[in-house]
């Protein structure tokens, strides 16, 4: 009888166990691996997104960039054209010395010789001093705006009650907003000073909608100041400078707007006193007693009327925001006098003043925000209230964006949460907040005002301090992507050319600056 011992049963046993667990050993080492497979995958796949967004960026960029080189191409062969024909008429009448003038004067050329000869005696301003009447009436100021109308000829016709729209195309910008963990950052030089020629602290900058290189200043003392830009944004020389003090009152202008066409310019007021609340400055009129005409019309009841803005609309008007609550839209009449019409949209839907007012781009929606916290949406076609919106600080401006037609940007009285980005398809919901955070210890200022980039990627603000604060909206943060210091004083707007890269601010320093974007 045979008999099988026990040990090695146990020494198979041990053997099978210590298979188990080194197959078990093999299997956490698989799964390890697999983990870290796919979180390589989900890291490399955000990566490549990123890089294709970045890829659609740029090459946005790229078309907007040859745009503006065709734009900037064809405004250069236009001008020498016109140089050219000019110099021709000079050298058959004998003016040679009058045709090596004209050369080394301003890039804007006028029509008529004789105009041209007395532009160039304005000398280029670096740092003159303060007096605003010394500089008469613009000369040949027409054929300047005239410039921009190649088709049209010496006589500008008046403004007509509807115009042919700039072609816009919409851009999503919406999708990009926080998307990026860090921002792309604008190199900015050191900016050139001169001195506003103003003699208070200055209100208000707004650049020509028709010619780049004309922008216009307004301040306390009641002048309006044109500026012409001068080789390439290194320096401004002064056109003109118009006294614009309401007549009862002699008040200041508390807000501008270029009419479209760049012609004239149209200021706001005040409505206290039975004071005029329009005036009209007409750059075409080279009779200073005739350049300023006060509208007669009087529809706001009294206060401030905070904002003055037109339309992006085929039927050229504008609209008004005042401290009594009530939102003005001004149409022009049918008749050929340049009057204007005023109709009342809302006087009962802010319980405070109306400080800021703009119209949407794709459809006739006015919005209006005010002191009293709401932002109010009015379909203009439909004669009624399209949304309404209230949140927890005082509005106190509205800017749509220039290239995405749905996002807008509102300004409000909240530290570190000074604009606000919406998205008017979603009416109540907020998209994004972002601000800085206030050394001087002032509240915040209406008259402090942001401005959009040309591409509606960027926005700038001026501040309470001497900076001007730029945001990336792409940047997911609630911070400025930078900071540059540009004046000695508070900064109250810095706005983006449209054509050059250059940033043009005005300061409670009395002075304009130019920054050059590299």
């Amino acid at each position: 009888m045979s008999f099988t011992p026990k040990k090695p049963k146990v020494e198979m046993d041990s053997l099978e166990k210590v298979t188990v667990e080194e197959n078990g050993e093999d299997r956490c080492i698989v799964d390890d691996e697999e983990e870290a497979l796919v979180a390589l995958i989900e890291h490399r796949t955000k990566e490549v997104e990123h890089l294709k967004q970045r890829i659609t960026y740029y090459r946005s960029q790229l078309t907007e960039a040859e745009k503006r080189l065709d734009n900037s191409q064809s405004k250069l062969a236009r001008l020498r054209s016109v140089d050219n024909l000019v110099s021709k008429d000079l050298l058959d009448n004998g003016a040679k010395k009058a045709k090596q003038e004209r050369r080394s004067a301003s890039p804007i050329h006028i029509d008529k010789g004789h105009s041209r000869t007395k532009a160039q005696s304005r000398p280029q301003l670096v740092n003159p001093a303060v007096n605003p009447k010394i500089v008469p009436a613009s000369v040949g100021l027409e054929s300047q705006v005239t410039s921009s109308f190649p088709s049209q000829s010496n006589k500008v016709e008046k403004p007509s009650t509807k115009r042919k729209l700039e072609q816009k195309q919409h851009k999503e910008l919406i999708p990009l907003i926080c998307r990026l963990p860090s921002p792309c950052i604008i190199r900015c030089h050191p900016g050139s000073h001169f001195c506003s020629q103003h003699k208070r602290k200055l209100r208000s900058l707004a650049l020509n909608p028709i010619n780049d290189q004309l922008f216009v200043t307004s301040a306390l003392d009641g002048f309006v100041n044109l500026w012409q830009i001068q080789a390439k944004g290194s320096s401004a020389s002064l056109l003109s400078s118009t006294d614009c003090v309401s007549p009862k009152q002699r008040r200041w202008p508390e807000g501008i707007a270029w009419h479209p066409l760049g012609n004239s310019l149209f200021s706001a007021y005040s409505a206290d006193g039975g004071d005029s609340q329009i005036s009209v400055l007409n750059l075409n009129t080279s009779q200073e007693r005739k350049r300023v005409k006060f509208l007669e019309e009087k529809p706001h009841l009294k206060g401030i009327i905070n904002s003055i803005v037109f339309m992006p609309w085929v039927d050229v008007c504008f609209t008004t925001g005042g401290s009594d609550h009530a939102v003005i839209l001004w149409s022009e009449k049918d008749d050929g006098e340049q009057l204007w019409k005023p109709k009342v949209l809302h006087r009962s839907l802010h319980s405070s003043a109306v400080m800021g007012v703009a119209g949407m781009q794709q459809k006739q929606i006015v919005l209006s925000t005010g002191a009293d916290k709401r932002i109010i949406g009015y379909d203009l076609l439909n004669g009624r209230v399209d949304f309404k919106h209230q949140i927890e600080s005082k509005c106190m401006d509205v800017l749509p964006n220039p290239t995405d037609f749905n996002l807008y940007m509102v300004q409000t009285g909240a530290p570190e949460k000074q604009l606000r980005l919406f998205d008017i398809r979603l009416r109540q919901t907020e998209i994004h907040a972002f601000g800085w955070k206030q050394e001087n210890s002032e509240s915040q200022s209406a008259l402090i005002n942001q401005a959009w980039s040309p591409d509606g990627l960027y926005i700038t603000s001026g501040s309470a301090d001497p900076m001007i604060h730029v945001f990336d909206i792409r940047y997911n943060s609630h911070r400025p992507s930078q900071s540059v210091k540009a004046h000695q004083k508070r900064v109250f707007k810095a706005v983006w050319h449209h054509s050059l890269p250059l940033l043009i601010s005005i300061s409670s320093d009395l002075h304009i600056g130019l920054h050059k974007i590299v």
